[in-house]
């Protein structure tokens, strides 16, 4: 979709600021929400949540600008939790159960159709082998896609065909059948191509997509 969240090859946000010796977590409260997305997981099951990057992809865009990276998590894990009925809106605020409430069931799966996210062993032909050259569709979805915004009508040149892979775009509910089996590849921009004169001659991005976003040139 076409939000704030795809940032790549944007203006204005001020010198990407590397640390040493990052940690994984700068507060004791972010580990505490990766822990809380994993451990809340199993509740998704036959619930059909939408998916991860859908939701955090749905936050207004002053608000995912302004919010750190684990407070997005929490805000996707609030969604889901609410939004399934899970939680009410009163034990978010005291984070207390409310007494009154019925003691949620953990569901059986359900048969999504989903493929799952790993390489497929299956017979699928490729339409594209290295060397050729492909423009990535002009597409403006209304849910979640893996095709970065700044390749869109941009001419690459195919590198490797990484297997077949389940397409992870998401319907506009948030909902991700992965159903789609086809090829993956590499795909080489030049610089140029994607950001005229500014960019220097001799860089290059390589992108990795899946076939449904290319085309022939």
């Amino acid at each position: 979709m076409n939000g704030i969240h795809d940032m790549g090859g944007m203006d204005g946000f001020g010198p990407v600021e590397r640390e040493e010796d990052e940690p994984v977590f700068h507060h004791r409260w972010e580990g505490r929400v990766y822990a809380l997305n994993r451990a809340v997981r199993r509740w998704g099951v036959g619930r059909n949540w939408p998916g991860f990057r859908f939701v955090l992809e749905n936050i207004p865009p002053a608000d995912y600008l302004r919010m750190s990276y684990y407070e997005r998590w929490f805000h996707m894990i609030v969604s889901w939790l609410t939004g399934s009925g899970l939680v009410s809106g009163t034990e978010l605020a005291s984070g207390r159960p409310d007494p009154g409430a019925r003691t949620p069931d953990i569901l059986p799966p359900t048969d999504t159709g989903s493929l799952g996210f790993g390489r497929l062993d299956v017979a699928v032909p490729a339409r594209f082998r290295p060397e050729d050259r492909v423009r990535a569709r002009n597409l403006h979805p209304v849910a979640h896609n893996r095709q970065p915004r700044y390749v869109r009508g941009r001419v690459g040149t195919v590198v490797e065909d990484y297997g077949v892979y389940a397409l992870q775009d998401s319907d506009e509910v948030g909902r991700q059948p992965c159903d789609r089996p086809q090829h993956v590849y590499s795909v080489r921009f030049e610089a140029r191509e994607l950001w005229g004169d500014r960019a220097a001659a001799r860089d290059a991005v390589y992108v990795d997509l899946w076939e449904d976003y290319l085309e022939s040139v």
